[in-house]
């Protein structure tokens, strides 16, 4: 099978071809500069669209979302495949997966790790890329970033000191009245697990509760900005989202 390290090929170098990822490689929202938007991750496929300035545009297929990646990351570390087609899984299957979903988390948070914006490798992750790679470890693919996942999932109505109808492996939206800007995983009795930055988290993965009464400052800062919550019930089909 032929590898990008014969990219410059004509009968290679094609929009609509697909590879998969042999190694993990960053990605761009320019295509200069070096402002990380997302990873590929090791065993994820792409679809190359354009090139341009020693970087191609590449459409990453399981979740649909485009990015820039270096030439020179791709050169030998991705093989040709045939057409990617999504794996859907029912609601009910979905719903099964997710205690191996939390422990996968909670696995993440055991190993030193720090916030990194536009993370969706591991060790180190965004609040959108822990929830991401936790749902993909087990076959559930949902979008990249955390306003694309709150219009994903079924909304569940939860407001601080009303968690009644919030399950384990239910998403938990925060932000602005205007837009959602961070995700936690719901984990039970009030606690959701994430990724939060320096400023107002703890610069990497760790619990924190949405219980009023809770003193500690990452929670009172997140529980200020709770928007919602949802339940994830399908599986991404590539499709791109806005």
């Amino acid at each position: 099978m032929a590898t990008l390290s014969t990219l410059l090929a004509p009968d290679l170098m094609q929009p609509g071809t697909q590879w998969t990822l042999l190694s993990d490689v960053n990605g761009y929202g320019r295509p200069v500069g070096h402002s990380l938007t997302t990873q590929g991750r090791r065993g994820r496929s792409i679809r190359l669209l354009e090139w341009s300035s020693g970087r191609l545009l590449v459409q990453l297929l399981e979740d649909g979302y485009r990015c820039w990646m270096d030439l020179n990351d791709l050169i030998g570390r991705a093989e040709q495949r045939p057409d990617w087609m999504p794996t859907l899984l029912p609601a009910m299957e979905i719903q099964r997966r997710l205690p191996a979903v939390l422990a996968w988390s909670e696995r993440a948070e055991q190993q030193p790790n720090h916030y990194l914006w536009g993370g969706t490798t591991e060790p180190n992750m965004d609040c959108s890329g822990l929830m991401q790679l936790a749902f993909a470890s087990e076959g559930v693919w949902i979008p990249r970033d955390a306003y694309q996942q709150e219009r994903f999932c079924q909304p569940v109505a939860v407001q601080v000191g009303q968690l009644q109808l919030l399950r384990p492996g239910d998403l938990i939206f925060f932000g602005s009245a205007r837009r959602c800007s961070h995700v936690g995983l719901y984990l039970g009795d009030g606690f959701y697990r994430h990724s939060s930055g320096r400023e107002h988290g703890r610069d990497g993965i760790g619990v924190d509760s949405l219980h009023a009464a809770d003193p500690h400052p990452v929670a009172s800062h997140y529980r200020a900005e709770l928007r919602g919550a949802g339940r994830v019930m399908r599986c991404h089909d590539g499709t791109p989202l806005s």
